[in-house]
This record gives C-alpha cells, sequence and structure tokens, in this order.
C-alpha cells in the first residue's frame, strides 16, 4: 500500500515540474488517461493564461474554492451596503420626525402666538414668523390653522385663507402627533401641535412638514461614499481568494473534485473494502500491490510488496500460475486448506506490462450456499407453519397441525403432549407431573410410543421435566448413549430404539410465559441427529405454534363461558299450561353462541305469549344482552299488557341501554315478535319490533304467512306507537314463530326461504315435535351460518262447557243471586269445596266494581287447570291492596282476595279493565293459608282493640 501510494505521489510531482508536458488525469470511468490536444507554450507568460482560465473553470477543486469564496464575499458586501443604506434611510426618516416635531412645538410654545392667533390679521402677525422659523429649524414650513380648518400661515402663501382637511383632531384635543400622509407639498413627514390659551383651552394648531423626498435626497448624499468603500472592500477580498485559490491550483494539480475523490475511493475500496482477493504483478513476476483478502487467503507476509512472487513462501500449485503472466478464467487451485479459483489478464494497453490476478474462496462459499439453502428450507417452514398452524380454535387440532408441518421437513416424528385444563379451556397448573398426549404424527400402526389421549407421566430426570425446569429445548444427540432419556421411557426404550429413532428435541411449548405442554421431535434411519442449530430453530417453531395453541386455548375457554351462559338464559323447559301445545328448537352458528330467543310465558285468563327475538352478533356479550331482554319481557308481561305495548316498553329500555353513559356497550340491534293467544276466543294478538312475522298452518295443512305490520327493530322506534295484527285462529292450526337464521342465507334469499319453509310445514297434521324435526331436517342440514331459534305451537279451545258469565247490575243487591249463580256452577263442575272461598272473593269484587265502577259489569269464571274469576267494568281505575286503618268501614275486601286467592291482578282492555284471581282447584291443592277469622282479623293491627 505504501508502495503504491508513493508511487502515486511521485507521478503527480513529476507532472507538476514538467513544463512540456499537460497534466494527466485519471478518468472516473474506466481509469484510462486523457491528454491534451497540443502542450501549453513554454515561459511564464504562456502558462498564466491556462493557470487563469483554470482558476476561473468550476471543474477544478482550485476554481470551485475561488467561485465559491468570490460568491460569498460578494453576499457580504451586498448586505452590508443595504443594511447601511436601509440604516441611513432610517435615520434620516428619524431625524425628520424629531425636526418637525420639535420645529411644530417651539412655534406653538412662542410668545405671543396667543395673541397673533386672536389678533384681526392673524396671518399678517404669523405668516413672516413661521417663515423665519421654517428657515430656522431647517424644515420645509410651518403652517398655522384654526380650529375649523381655515390656513392662517402656511409655507406656499395661496393657501392662507383657505379651509383645509386633515387629520388635525388629535391635536384639536390637546394631542401632539407625527405621522406620514399626502398634502399640499407632497408625501411629507408632518409633526402637529396644538396652540393653547393661559386657560389650556387649544384655540390652534401648528403643523411643521418635511417632504420624504429631501429626506431622500440627504441619504442619497451619502451613497457614493457607501458604495466606493463597498466596491474596495470586494476588491480586496476578490485578490485575496484569487491568490489562496491560485495557491490550491499548483497544489492539487488541476484535477477536478470527483476525480479526487473517486481515485482515493477506488484505492481504498479496492485494499480494504472489497471481498475478492486483489494482486497486481509487474515486470519479473514482482508483486507490486496485494489487497487484505488477497493477504488473508494467501497468508502474505507483512513485506511482499516488491518481493518476486516465488520468494514468498506460497507453494507451487498457486505460485506458478500466478507469476507465469498468462491469461486464466476461474482456474482452481489449492492454497492450504482452501481451493481458490483464480482470474488472471493482462493490464495493458490499461498501464505498464504485468498481469491483474483475482483470487475467489470456493470454499466457503460452497459451504455458505449450503447453509443458506438450509436457512431457506427454514425460513420456508416457519411461514409454511404461520399459514398452516392455528386454522381453527381448536385445542386437538392446533396440535395436530403443528406436527403435521414439522414432518418429514424437520423431523421423522412429532409428538405433542398438553395439560388437561388446556384442554379444557382452563389456566394451567403450577405444578406440572404429567400431560396428555394429544398428536403423533410420522408414526404408522403399532409403535412403542404413548398413544394419543394416554397420560404421559414423567420422573424428576428425564428430558421432559429437565426442559420444563430450564424453560428452554433440550437435546439428546444419541439416544443410545443417554441415561436420563432412558430413565424417562424405561418400560419401552428398547421399542423405540429398534424402530431406527436415534435423537430427540423436547421442547417446553409456552405462550405468554405459561407452559401449555411439550413437543417431542425425533428422528431416525438415515436422518442426521439434530445439532445446536437445530434446537435454536425448533424453539422459534414451537414458539410460534404456542401461541396457536394458546389462542385456542382461550376461545374454547371463552366459548364454554358464553355456551354456559346462553344455556343458563334460555328456558330450560316450556311451562305448563292448556291454551297451546309447543315444541321448539335451538340451534348455535357456527361462530358460536348467539343472540336468539325463545319463551312460552302463562299469563292470566288462560292465556299465553309465545315470544321470539335475536340480538345481532355472537359471543358473550351477545348472550347476555339476549338474557337483559328475555328477562325484560318477562317482567313486562307480569303487568298483563297487550303485545303492542309490551313491545313498546322494551324499545324505551333498549333506548335507555343505549343511552345511559353507564353500560360499557350499547345493543347493536335487536328485534322481536310477540304474539298472545286466548284460547276462550280463539284469537291471537301479535305485534314485532323489526322480526319476521309468524308462519299459520291450518287444520288442513295449508300454510300462509300473516302479514304482522313491522315497526323498527328495539332501540329504534323514536317512541313511535307499534302496530299488531289480531286473527282468530280454528283449533289445531299450528303457529311457528321463527329467527332470521332459518330462512336467510349467503346461499338463497329471504323469499326463497319462506317458500321452502312453506314446503317444510305444509303437508299431513303433524304434533309440534314433530314440525319441528321436519323444518329443521328440511332447512338446516348442516351447522347453520347464523343461530335458529324456532317455537312451534298448536293451538287449542277451552270447553265452552267450562266458561260461565253472568251480567251484573249496578246495584249492591244483584250480588247475591250472581254468587249464587256461581255456586250452582262450581257444584256442577264439582268444585264444591272452593265454593266459599270463591262465592267471597267474588262477592268482595263485584262489590267493588259496582261501588267504584261503571257499566257494564260482568263475572266469568274460567274452569281450567285453575278457578279463574274475572270481574270486569268499564273503568280504568284499578283498586289497589292496603291495611285499613282502624277507624274505616271497609277496604279489607282486596286484603281478604289476596289471601285467599293464588294470584290475582288487574288487566286493561280497550272498554274498561277486569279484576281477576286464580284459585287451585281443590282445597288441598291450595297453599297453606289462614281462615276466614284470622283474614278478618289481620285488617287490624293490635292497638285497635
Amino acid at each position: 500500500m505504501s508502495h503504491y501510494l508513493g508511487g502515486l505521489r511521485r507521478r503527480l510531482l513529476s507532472s507538476a515540474t514538467s513544463a512540456s508536458a499537460p497534466p494527466r488525469r485519471p478518468s472516473s470511468g474506466d481509469g484510462r488517461e486523457r491528454q491534451e490536444q497540443a502542450p501549453p507554450p513554454k515561459g511564464r507568460a504562456a502558462r498564466r493564461p491556462q493557470r487563469l482560465s483554470s482558476l476561473l473553470s468550476a471543474r477544478s477543486v482550485a476554481g470551485e474554492v475561488f467561485l465559491l469564496q468570490l460568491a460569498v464575499v460578494i453576499l457580504l458586501v451586498a448586505a452590508a451596503v443595504v443594511a447601511l443604506v436601509v440604516q441611513a434611510r432610517s435615520s434620516a426618516m428619524l431625524d425628520a420626525r424629531h425636526r418637525t416635531l420639535a420645529a411644530a412645538g417651539t412655534f406653538a410654545e412662542s410668545p405671543g402666538i396667543v395673541a397673533a392667533v386672536r389678533s384681526p390679521h392673524p396671518s399678517a402677525v404669523l405668516q413672516p414668523s413661521a417663515q423665519a422659523a421654517a428657515k430656522i429649524a431647517g424644515v420645509d414650513g410651518i403652517n398655522v390653522y384654526t380650529l375649523d380648518g381655515v390656513t392662517l400661515a402656511h409655507s406656499d402663501l395661496r393657501q392662507i385663507g383657505k379651509r383645509v382637511v386633515g387629520p388635525f383632531s388629535k391635536a384639536a384635543a390637546g394631542t401632539s402627533f407625527t405621522e406620514t400622509f399626502a398634502g399640499s407639498l407632497g408625501q411629507s413627514v408632518v409633526s402637529v401641535v396644538p396652540v393653547k390659551d393661559d386657560d389650556g383651552k387649544v384655540i390652534a394648531v401648528v403643523s411643521s412638514p418635511v417632504t420624504v423626498q429631501n429626506v431622500q435626497s440627504m441619504v442619497n448624499g451619502q451613497l457614493p461614499v457607501v458604495l466606493g468603500t463597498a466596491a474596495g472592500v470586494l476588491a480586496l477580498s476578490a485578490g485575496g481568494t484569487a491568490l489562496v485559490s491560485r495557491r490550491l491550483l499548483r497544489r492539487t494539480h488541476g484535477l477536478g473534485p470527483a476525480e479526487m475523490t473517486s481515485m482515493y475511493e477506488h484505492h481504498d475500496a479496492v485494499l480494504h473494502a472489497v471481498r475478492e482477493g486483489v494482486l497486481i504483478i509487474g515486470g519479473g513476476g514482482r508483486l507490486l500491490l496485494a489487497n487484505d483478502e488477497a493477504r488473508r487467503l494467501l497468508d502474505l507476509p507483512a513485506d511482499a510488496e516488491g518481493r518476486p512472487v516465488t520468494e514468498l513462501g506460497l507453494e507451487e500449485a498457486i505460485a506458478d500460475p500466478i507469476a507465469s503472466g498468462r491469461s486464466a478464467t476461474d482456474e482452481l487451485h489449492m492454497a492450504a486448506d482452501r481451493l481458490l479459483a483464480v482470474n488472471i489478464r493482462p493490464t495493458a494497453p490499461y498501464g505498464k506490462a504485468g498481469t491483474v490476478v483475482t483470487l475467489r474462496d470456493t470454499t466457503e462459499l460452497r459451504a455458505l450456499a449450503g447453509r443458506a439453502e438450509v436457512a431457506r428450507e427454514r425460513l420456508k417452514l416457519l411461514y409454511d407453519a404461520g399459514v398452516q398452524v392455528g386454522t381453527t380454535l381448536n385445542v386437538e387440532r392446533t396440535a395436530q397441525e403443528l406436527a403435521e408441518v414439522a414432518v418429514p421437513r424437520f423431523a421423522d416424528v412429532v409428538t405433542v403432549d398438553l395439560l388437561d385444563p388446556v384442554l379444557r379451556g382452563e389456566e394451567p397448573p403450577e405444578t406440572i407431573t404429567e400431560m396428555r398426549r394429544t398428536a403423533v404424527v410420522g408414526l404408522q400402526g403399532d409403535h412403542p410410543l404413548t398413544p394419543v389421549g394416554e397420560l404421559v407421566r414423567f420422573g424428576p430426570a428425564g428430558p421432559m421435566a429437565a426442559g420444563l425446569a430450564e424453560g428452554r429445548a433440550v437435546l439428546e444427540v444419541d439416544l443410545h448413549a443417554t441415561h436420563r432419556w432412558r430413565a424417562q421411557h424405561q418400560a419401552n426404550a428398547s421399542q423405540i430404539l429398534d424402530r431406527g429413532i436415534h435423537s430427540l428435541i423436547v421442547v417446553p411449548l409456552r405462550a405468554r410465559g405459561v407452559v401449555l405442554g411439550m413437543v417431542g421431535y425425533w428422528r431416525g434411519q438415515d436422518s442426521p441427529p439434530f445439532d445446536e442449530e437445530d434446537v435454536s430453530f425448533v424453539e422459534e417453531l414451537t414458539a410460534r405454534a404456542a401461541l396457536s395453541v394458546d389462542n385456542a386455548r382461550r376461545y374454547t375457554r371463552e366459548h364454554d363461558m358464553a355456551v354456559t351462559l346462553q344455556r343458563s338464559l334460555l328456558p330450560r323447559g316450556v311451562p305448563e299450561q292448556s291454551a297451546v301445545e309447543v315444541a321448539h328448537r335451538y340451534l348455535a352458528a357456527k361462530a358460536g353462541v348467539g343472540g336468539d330467543w325463545f319463551d312460552v310465558i302463562p299469563l292470566p285468563g288462560t292465556r299465553v305469549a309465545l315470544v321470539v327475538g335475536d340480538v345481532v352478533g355472537h359471543g358473550l356479550y351477545a348472550a347476555a344482552t339476549m338474557g337483559r331482554l328475555r328477562t325484560a319481557v318477562y317482567n313486562f308481561s307480569t303487568l298483563d299488557l297487550p303485545p303492542d305495548e309490551l313491545l313498546s316498553h322494551l324499545d324505551e329500555l333498549v333506548t335507555h341501554i343505549d343511552t345511559d353513559e353507564q353500560e360499557w356497550q350499547g345493543i347493536t340491534g335487536a328485534t322481536c315478535l310477540c304474539a298472545i293467544y286466548d284460547p276462550v276466543s280463539g284469537q291471537v294478538t301479535a305485534a314485532s319490533a323489526g322480526h319476521p312475522g309468524p308462519a299459520l298452518v291450518g287444520p288442513d295443512g295449508t300454510v300462509s304467512f300473516p302479514e304482522v305490520p313491522v315497526s323498527p327493530p328495539l332501540g329504534l322506534g323514536a317512541g313511535l306507537p307499534m302496530e299488531t295484527m289480531a286473527l282468530t285462529l280454528p283449533e289445531g292450526s299450528r303457529l311457528a314463530l321463527f329467527t332470521d337464521g332459518l330462512i336467510e342465507s349467503r346461499d338463497h334469499d329471504p323469499d326463497a326461504g319462506l317458500e321452502a319453509l312453506r314446503a317444510a310445514l305444509s303437508g299431513p297434521a303433524r304434533t309440534p315435535e314433530e314440525t319441528c324435526t321436519a323444518v329443521i331436517d328440511a332447512m338446516l342440514p348442516s351447522r347453520p351460518s347464523d343461530d335458529v331459534a324456532l317455537l312451534v305451537a298448536r293451538t287449542r279451545l277451552l270447553d265452552p262447557a267450562r266458561i260461565a258469565e253472568w251480567d251484573v247490575e249496578p246495584d249492591p243487591a244483584a250480588v247475591s243471586p250472581v254468587r249464587n249463580a256461581c255456586a250452582r256452577r262450581l257444584a256442577e263442575w264439582g268444585l264444591e269445596d272452593i265454593s266459599f272461598t270463591t262465592e267471597l272473593i267474588l262477592s268482595e269484587l263485584m262489590t267493588n266494581a259496582i261501588r267504584y265502577g261503571t257499566e257494564p259489569i260482568r263475572v266469568r269464571l274460567l274452569y281450567d287447570r285453575c278457578l279463574v274469576c274475572e270481574v270486569s267494568d268499564g273503568s280504568s281505575t284499578s283498586p289497589h291492596l292496603r291495611r285499613a286503618a282502624d277507624t274505616d268501614e271497609g277496604g279489607r275486601g282486596l286484603f281478604l282476595v289476596a289471601q285467599f286467592a293464588e294470584r290475582w291482578g288487574t288487566r286493561y282492555t280497550a272498554r274498561g279493565k277486569i279484576i281477576w284471581s286464580e284459585q287451585a282447584l281443590h282445597a288441598g291443592d291450595a297453599p297453606a293459608s289462614m281462615d276466614l277469622g284470622e283474614a278478618l282479623l289481620a285488617g287490624w293491627d293490635d292497638e285497635g282493640f
């Protein structure tokens, strides 16, 4: 390297001292030298034009420096001139403002000016004094004006006596000011001062102007000095810069910046940065230059440059080709333990006679190529694992996918063992002594390894225990020579070795700092044993798969929680009632637990409410929301409301939930269909909040879809009233209520789904259970994409012989005949044992209706699973149960009704209200209660006696 730089330095110095030859410049392209067309003339006078032209040219380093310095000097001088001119102009304007203000102020405060202003001829007195004062002060004039704008004195005599309009309001108010504005003298700087009498009252104003033109003339008078000084500074700086650049030109020999930078960068790159050996061999086989890589490959001594190649201690196999001077292309030669590819090329015509030799170590390249291929295969395996492992959220399937992706590309056999709590979706325990074999891939038929489903127990000395304790992979290179592995597999170690399995890596399956299981990678037959590089790779592979296993575990836990919650919120059975025969189905979606629900709610008067609803979405929140809505529907049904009012209250509740700031999440969408069936009249009343209407199957098997007025979904009604549909159904009709998952899917639209439902419902008479089975089998042969709720109810009618009705006149005397008629009817029904309490209840209810209600008053008895007593009247006022005071004569009737009836309440109708009560059919079936005397005494407290 020093020999090469010394030669380069000598060549540069010789080119500088030679007068006959121009400087040679290395090209930045191919390294060839360029010469001028003709040598310059000899002598000092002949060299100056060349140096001057080089100095002014930016192609050389000196020229570039000269132009940059000259530009900087010009910019600095120009900035200084501008700053001086601006400063002079600013100073002149400031001087003009001070001068005018002083002149105007002095004249306004001069003795006798007040008397002059108030004299009969003020202009005659003021004009001479103003002109003399303006000349002394060096201003363009001193003007005096009255407060109404009449000119008393002015530098222009023609303006005297004229009225002017100017910005004198501040001065008239007693304040002096200075400003610039256009006046009769042109653009001027004017100061205005008020003239005050002895009482401080302003009687006139004095202004003193100086034109901007006069101010500018003062500045212009200073410009020659400023510009002359700037020119001198510029000339002196340019001369000094030229001298420095001329010296630099001689030092750099006229080379350009790019040429110099490229020359040294290329030289250093060849010597140090190139990862291929480079030798320059001169005449006689001497080594002129060797870069760092060539010294390393050939193990050259430090003083190798300048010595013959054959004397450097190289083997003949490599020294003879290098020193031969012949051309060669990728010839392979041995140099010590390296296999080198040698290329030899002559340097002519690019330099002196010699050769350039390049050396490339193919041994390392081949090894590197092999390692690169292995790394590429493993990267591809990691990529494939990221795609193929975790395709489902099933823990067992994820473990199987991990084993399948590693066999046979990495291991011959893979086993995956997981903890039992992990398989159930639970958190792993802290103490681990056994795991369950979850996947085995790579062995067919009977094999010596633990089969899938069996427990794998391990002791403290085995590799599994060591892997858990150390938290990392454990490598067993040779299973024949290891003792701890044999201790782990005492029963089947010999069978495993007989199958050809000889190497093992055990890796803990860890995710988020928690151990989920163990993975065993086995190699056998002709596969090479595992090494340390395999350990680092398999840890990465297992760590990625562990995240998928943990995600599946968490999903399993959340899914089980959601299923448990949903099962606890859905109806576990259908309540006993006589109005309809009911069957139902619920099918969960592929995505998991949803928000569909159904309900059968018995109502007073032997009626029944059929409800089907749907909450948008799936998962835990959808199930919880479903439970809230189902509970709300059940609570609202206790108020005995019609379907439209019930859904209106439910809509208000959902709206409140959505707008309540304390709720962490609103209801994103919910629909509901409510139908109330009365077996006495056979009438069904239905209302819908964004939900599909029911399907009606007649006794003859014909299917229709009654048009139920559809209101907006829950939460979007905005307080608007909901509409209802009323139909009278013949006995044996089947009413099918369903959610949209039954008729809507990605494969067909709702109309096609309704036609398919019509076909599934039509046909001969079937029980509700048979109907549900037929609909599900026809509509949903596989698991649906959305959850489905189906409710089928076959209607019944109450036997007319079990219904009794009487009209009651609004007279207390009419109570007794009706009570006696009820007693006779109870005797006909065989209910004599509850006749007394029934008469007591009816008496109280009829008396209450006669006293507080309006006509018409009717009494109805319904004999079903219980005895229902109903008293209706035309009033909408409802009685309330209360404890009567000591002095009250009445108020104890409803107390007696509540004591002797199982349930009682009020139902409002379009024509008034109905007060009802329910009793057990036999006295022995009724709940234990107090007798009549105790009930009457309970109407008073102890202090009443």
